[in-house]
């Protein structure tokens, strides 16, 4: 079962009033993440309201998408609905393998000229929104939809330069596992991610985690000694190229 595209003003008032409906995670203020990434969150948790920006970094550095794949899951998992919006290759089988629940995750791969519109509408019934920041977004736009995702209770994800974000999340440090003397699978990935931000988050923070690891997201112990490379032609534990996709 693939994600719900979206398409059209139609389709999208009717997903919003479909996500307004009740849901088990609904009355939740604070919204679950994987235990290895609530040391990086004020509230150690998706909290209601908030903005959470994803920056892309550096393209060698990169791995946003993946760290916004380890950020729905959980919430997620609980019954929230999750949307992805101007992400074209946020792939529905990747989301799935995270364990992001399918059937309540909208992707608007193109909002087209009223970005801002169509994000305003999902804040309005959706629990988290993650967005791709076009190239210009003004400073009242983004304050504005800051705003009513703190009036409606949504968690607003943009992923990209997002000034005034409540947390900043970003991948600065990246190695594959896997592969050998030029044979192998890439089998996973070793992060570091790096979080700032203002009131409670004003203290940098970084850990290191595998991404996607043993069938999770895990941190790397400071002590634990450097990975071993696998060349085995094997089959791979997990689909790590399917989940991160281009990132």
């Amino acid at each position: 079962m693939a994600g719900r595209m979206v398409v059209g003003s139609a389709a999208l008032a009717g997903l919003v009033r479909l996500a307004s409906a009740p849901d088990p995670a609904g009355g939740h203020r604070v919204l679950p993440v994987a235990p290895e990434l609530t040391g990086l969150l004020p509230s150690r948790g998706l909290r209601r309201g908030s903005t959470i920006a994803v920056a892309t970094g550096q393209p060698r550095h990169n791995g946003g998408t993946s760290l916004v794949l380890a950020l729905l899951a959980e919430a997620s998992r609980a019954g929230s609905w999750c949307a992805v919006v101007g992400v074209p290759t946020f792939g529905a089988g990747a989301a799935a393998e995270s364990g992001i629940a399918l059937d309540r995750l909208a992707l608007v791969p193109h909002p087209g000229p009223e970005w801002a519109t169509v994000i305003a509408a999902l804040i309005d019934g959706v629990d988290v929104v993650v967005t791709a920041v076009p190239t210009a977004v003004s400073a009242s736009v983004a304050n504005r939809l800051a705003a009513r995702a703190r009036q409606r209770g949504s968690v607003l994800v943009p992923y990209g330069r997002w000034d005034g974000a409540d947390v900043t999340l970003q991948v600065v440090r990246g190695a594959w596992e896997g592969l050998g003397q030029g044979r192998g699978r890439l089998r996973r990935r070793e992060v570091t991610v790096s979080a700032r931000g203002r009131g409670a988050a004003a203290r940098p923070k970084e850990i290191k985690v595998w991404l996607p690891g043993d069938g999770l997201t895990r941190v790397i112990p400071r002590s634990a000694p450097a990975a071993t490379v696998s060349a085995s032609p094997g089959p791979s534990r997990r689909g790590v190229l399917t989940l991160v996709g281009p990132t």
